[in-house]
């Protein structure tokens, strides 16, 4: 049985160290330039540089965007931008538009090319109709049930791979192919700057009665009529299995790294669970619980067991369900002295209760007793942000171990 690749999101280069220090195969990631997420921290060539050899170096993989639709101009300099991925060593790179294929191909040929889901990839005649592009794995479109992804895959070659989201933020318009933010506010979805006007409170209003508002449901708060829930198929990982997914991909490049580490190391977990014994595998909910420890919106399987209906969208409201504060990232660990050195994300304080997350570990409960500033001098509280702090913790942790704090 092959267990797929499980691919996370990374804004940053502290982003991709976490998610592979949780448990990611490969990670995605956006330059400055070319990609979808304009918005995003994104990484500078040296820094992209910098995130290949850690993954190398890890066994693991990187992939970059360049997933936009190009005007004419955007294709300036983008030539040299191919290079410098192609000595890089980069393992893949994302891409939509038929002209930026063609130049991947001529500039770099030993790059592996992958078609985004921007493409809108629904049947097996468009795969193999890009496969005979060039195209090395086929981002789906997310508007595939399970069966479907089977039918495709049973009529692909071997070599073509295929990838799903299978976690994170949906897009109401088809595969991600909106206008209108551009429409309504001058940014480009399909160039990186999109302003998620899906997630606004909209009203019905009559031409002549300018400033009259209606609510398009009957009630006084306004509804949001295109808020999707949030995909989430832990619980379905056999079936993803089984529908022949060589990829499985989470969404959140602009999430933080906290989000990053609970949602790969969740997934993790999960892969691993079912790989060691498949016959006798049975889900835990404490994953979905787990899951719920980041921000996040109600859950919906997207369009996996058919088509989303009302209960898959949330008209009421557009705001994400925080019940944890990330309060801190452990940046060393003073084994001689039993001390985590800590680089504070939230404000904490002595008697706060939290839990420590641990790449591949089960987190600790953990009640802060004591505080000490970089000089050794104690302190009741961390008010600073990314104040470094130090925590008198026995039990050694290791780098990018995570701090959180249930909200009462």
């Amino acid at each position: 049985m092959k267990i797929p690749e499980l691919l996370a999101p990374a804004g940053n280069l502290e982003k991709l160290k976490i998610a592979i220090e949780y448990g990611a195969d490969a990670v995605y990631i956006g330059g400055k330039q070319f990609g979808l997420r304009a918005f995003a921290d994104n990484f500078e060539i040296h820094e992209i540089e910098e995130g290949i050899k850690y993954a190398h170096n890890r066994d693991r993989k990187v992939y970059v965007t360049m997933n936009i639709f190009a005007h004419n101009n955007d294709f300036n300099g983008m030539k040299e931008y191919i290079e410098a991925l192609a000595d890089a060593n980069v393992d893949g790179i994302i891409l939509s538009d038929p002209g930026i294929l063609d130049l991947v191909k001529k500039t770099a040929p030993n790059i592996s090319i992958h078609l985004s889901t921007q493409a809108n990839t629904t049947n097996w005649k468009s795969a193999l109709f890009w496969y005979r592009q060039g195209v090395d794995r086929i981002i789906l479109a997310r508007e595939l049930s399970i069966n479907e992804i089977k039918a495709l895959k049973a009529n692909i070659p071997e070599d073509l791979e295929i990838e799903a989201f299978v976690h994170g933020a949906m897009c109401i318009s088809y595969s991600g192919r909106c206008a209108l933010s551009n429409y309504l506010v001058g940014r480009d979805a399909n160039r990186g700057a999109c302003a998620h006007p899906c997630r606004w409170k909209y009203y019905l209003m009559e031409q002549k009665r300018p400033g009259e508002y209606f609510p398009i449901f009957e009630d006084d708060r306004g509804t949001y009529i295109f808020n999707s829930n949030d995909l989430c198929m832990i619980e379905y990982i056999p079936e993803l299995i089984d529908a022949g997914l060589d990829s499985l991909k989470i969404e959140g490049r602009m999430k933080s790294s906290y989000y990053v580490a609970t949602v790969v190391q969740t997934y993790r977990q999960v892969l691993d669970r079912y790989a060691e014994d498949p016959d006798n595998y049975i889900f835990d909910t404490n994953y979905i619980k787990e899951l719920k420890k980041v921000s996040h919106r109600p859950f919906t399987t997207g369009f996996y067991f058919g088509k989303p209906t009302a209960k898959d969208h949330r008209y009421d409201d557009s705001q994400y369900i925080r019940n944890y504060d990330f309060v801190g990232m452990v940046v060393d660990y003073m084994l001689d002295k039993g001390i985590a050195v800590v680089e504070q994300r939230n404000h904490f304080k002595v008697g706060d209760k939290l839990e420590i997350m641990r790449p591949g570990k089960p987190y600790l409960e953990y009640e802060v007793r004591t505080i000490l500033d970089e000089d050794g001098q104690i302190i009741d509280c961390a008010p600073h942000p990314q104040q470094i702090v130090k925590l008198p913790i026995d039990i050694p942790l290791s780098k990018y171990s995570l701090l959180r704090r249930k909200k009462v």
